[in-house]
């Protein structure tokens, strides 16, 4: 155990904490702060910045620099000493401020040629919310004392901050909390909704970052991390032979048994911190090493460490998951990520998820499409902005979030939901109809879907029958493999449903950012490049039969329509094709009903595939043109990646053409083709691809309606033309003609 001195820091604290405790107000607090904080450091100057927005400090307080200054001087992260250690998140430490790189001169401050500078981030769980500065005419290298010392006390203030200490007037010192934010993210699934925040780890609070009794602070932590230990030493015990699970345990085993681990948070102790504060300290570094660090294996554990600090704080403050708060009216699930199961036990309470990380092939992500709710991933601060049962519109459209939101933006978007409803409404009216475009032309409108809570949706949406059931699913949403006797009834139930409708079943489709919690992960440099999908199951054959019998035994003397995923070359769809004939001669010999009809077609989702021999696109029964995947790799533009993504239109000329392309063969050998994909739910790209020959479209249940709309209303030959016309000028996309086009109609 550190024993507890009498250290610069401790006396630090001890005076914070009884400036902290008068009835001051925030500015008041604030000036006493910056004044002790020089007194007790010995330094001409000590100033805080405080964020006033996402991209701009503002000077709240200060003690040697002109007083005047104070909420006027304002500075861009990144500029000056102060803006780099608000960008980076990391300590300045210089003797010869004047000499750094990225030194500014503020006149407006008064501030005179201060030699040394100390710069220490105000953050908070890896949030920043200002920069704690010291500066004094000496040359001077501060302590590691010292900077310690600053550490703590602009942890303090940022938890203080967190709880309202300093609520003052302008920007940076409004409460926090309850002002409006909009926060950009990146769309998962489209739709709008509203509602109120329901956080799925509610965030602990610490109330009282100071230690009264040093010695009972030890006490308590040790107390907390032996309890820690024993629950995670019992997880261990009931993982059931999972050895990745096991595996994460051990990592949360040797973390909890870790000796500088307990060191650090027992010398944040020692100089005055309460138990809790001590580890939130230790979690926000963590956090911040996190934000640096590139490697996906040390993000990993930095990420196991911060759930076991999550873990051990709600030990120290009684604060457990279960607050027994109620789930709000209209609830928005909030979370830093999440598994599928976890979204599943949810289900259809939800209106919308919004999430911290993710991203839009994960789990949640295609759960999310499953539940028809909006999703917005990759929000950032959303964990740290929202609070329970704060008012939150989720904008799936635009990839938007507006927390607590203003009187004119909620009047706009209820409008923009009512005018969805209504449209909706509209669409029930034809859901009957046969998509057939005014020159005659039928296009058969098909649904996605991956869980049974989907199949009611191919009934109410209007759709001919299923185009894509994604079998993974059942295979993410467990911790172990399911057995062939559980999948059989499923399928059973999926064909039951669909009441004699056609389901393409694709068979599993795992790897990329799909990956089985039971699978050993593989070190891949480009995943979505690497060992997935149909390259899985070649590799293990077992899984793939296993799941080709279940299909087999599930038809029960039906029709069964099986497709494989990421078919790049003509050698791995006859393999696949070979197993599905050996499974079939099984199954006869066993004395198994075979299916009435059986149809195995592949997934074209890479360029080399529309290149393949004509004796492909002969033999097999289907196809599928994947869109998201072909889209990212026929552009090089990684769909997750929003610098690149946006930049590539579908309706580029490039693109058609090698959609034409594809149609063009299988019109010559009479294989069947469908899109399924985003593109194929937008009304104005599944025109266009309807107008490049494909005749069959596969989608959300939701976009059935808005697509059928405007097919009845267009003639594809004159769509044909107008799409040829701008290819022949040199257009890059087709797009403008189009919409000139339709806006005609």
């Amino acid at each position: 155990m550190v024993e507890n001195t009498e250290s610069e820091s401790r006396k630090l604290l001890v005076r914070l904490r009884e400036a902290m405790a008068g009835d001051d107000a925030g500015q008041a607090r604030l000036d006493k702060i910056t004044q002790l904080i020089a007194d007790s450091m010995g330094t001409e100057v000590c100033s805080i910045y405080l964020f006033r927005d996402e991209e701009t400090l503002e000077l709240c307080a200060t003690e040697g620099l002109n007083r005047e200054s104070v909420h006027q001087t304002r500075m861009r992260v990144g500029e000056g000493l102060v803006g780099r250690v608000a960008r980076t998140g990391k300590v300045i430490n210089t003797p010869d401020a004047p000499s750094a790189r990225g030194f500014r001169y503020m006149p407006e401050t008064g501030e005179e040629r201060f030699s040394s500078f100390l710069g220490i981030p105000i953050q908070r769980l890896g949030e920043m919310m200002g920069v704690l500065v010291v500066q004094s005419k000496e040359t001077r290298d501060y302590s590691a004392d010292a900077v310690y010392a600053l550490e703590v006390v602009a942890m303090v203030i940022a938890e203080m901050t967190e709880l309202g200490a300093f609520v003052g007037e302008g920007s940076a010192m409004s409460p926090l909390h309850q002002h409006s934010v909009l926060l950009k993210g990146i769309t998962g699934q489209e739709g709008a909704a509203e509602g109120h925040i329901w956080l799925h780890e509610p965030r602990v609070v610490v109330t009282n970052p100071f230690a009264d009794d040093p010695h009972r602070e030890f006490e308590r932590l040790q107390e907390a991390v032996d309890e820690l230990r024993v629950g995670v030493d019992k997880m261990l015990q009931v993982s059931g032979g999972n050895k990745e699970q096991a595996q994460v345990l051990e990592t949360y085993r040797m973390f909890a048994n870790s000796k500088g681990w307990m060191r650090r948070m027992e010398e944040d102790i020692a100089r005055g911190l309460s138990a809790e504060a001590a580890v939130e300290k230790e979690q926000s570094l963590a956090r911040g090493r996190m934000a640096q660090v590139q490697d996906a294996y040390l993000r990993e554990r930095l990420s196991d460490l911060d759930d076991l600090s999550n873990r051990l704080l709600r030990i120290l403050t009684g604060q457990g998951k279960d607050t027994g708060a109620e789930l709000p009216e209209n609830p928005i699930l909030v979370a830093r990520n999440i598994g599928p199961a976890e979204l599943l036990e949810y289900g259809r309470k939800l209106k919308g998820v919004i999430l911290e990380e993710g991203s839009v092939g994960s789990h949640a992500a295609i759960v999310a499409r499953a539940l028809a709710i909006p999703l917005v991933v990759r929000v950032g601060r959303i964990t740290t902005e929202g609070l329970n049962g704060d008012h939150v519109l989720v904008d799936g459209d635009h990839g938007a979030v507006h927390l607590r939101p203003d009187d004119p933006v909620v009047s706009a978007f209820r409008d923009k939901i009512a005018m969805q409803a209504q449209a909706q409404e509209r669409y029930t009216s034809i859901r009957e109809k046969p998509a057939v475009t005014r020159d005659g032309q039928t296009v058969n409108l098909l649904m996605n879907a991956g869980l049974m809570a989907d199949l009611p949706s191919l009934e109410n949406s209007g759709a001919e029958g299923v185009g894509l059931f994604r079998t993974e699913l059942q295979f993410l949403v467990r911790n172990q493999m399911p057995k062939r006797s559980e999948l059989v009834v499923l399928y059973q139930r999926v064909m039951e449903a669909a009441r004699g409708k056609r389901v393409v079943f694709r068979t599993l489709d795992i790897g990329s950012d799909k990956v089985l919690p039971y699978m050993k992960p593989q070190d891949e440099p480009n995943p979505a490049l690497g060992w997935r999908a149909i390259r899985v199951g070649l590799d293990k054959p077992g899984v793939m039969r296993m799941q080709l019998q279940a299909l087999i035994r599930a038809a029960n003397g039906g029709p069964l329509t099986v497709m494989f995923p990421f078919v790049a070359q003509f050698e791995e769809y006859r393999q696949a094709r070979q197993e599905v004939d050996k499974t079939i001669e099984r199954e006869k010999r066993l004395g198994h009903v075979l299916p009435s009809s059986l149809e195995v077609g592949a997934m074209l989702e890479t360029p080399s595939l529309g290149f393949a021999p004509l004796r492909f696109f002969e033999e097999v029964d289907f196809l599928s043109i994947g869109g998201n995947d072909l889209k990212q790799f026929f552009f090089a533009a990684d769909r997750e990646n929003e610098r690149v993504r946006k930049r590539y239109d579908s309706l580029n000329v490039s693109f058609l053409s090698f959609i034409e392309r594809i149609v063009e063969r299988c019109d010559i050998s009479g294989t069947p083709l469908s899109f399924c994909g985003e593109d194929a739910g937008r009304p104005i790209e599944a025109v266009c691809l309807a107008a490049m020959g494909i005749r069959t479209l596969s989608m959300r249940p939701a976009s059935i309606g808005p697509v059928k709309s405007l097919l009845l209303r267009v003639d594809l030959a004159e769509l044909r033309n107008i799409i040829s016309d701008a290819r022949h000028r040199g257009d890059q996309t087709v797009r403008p003609a189009v919409m000139e086009y339709l806006r005609g109609l």
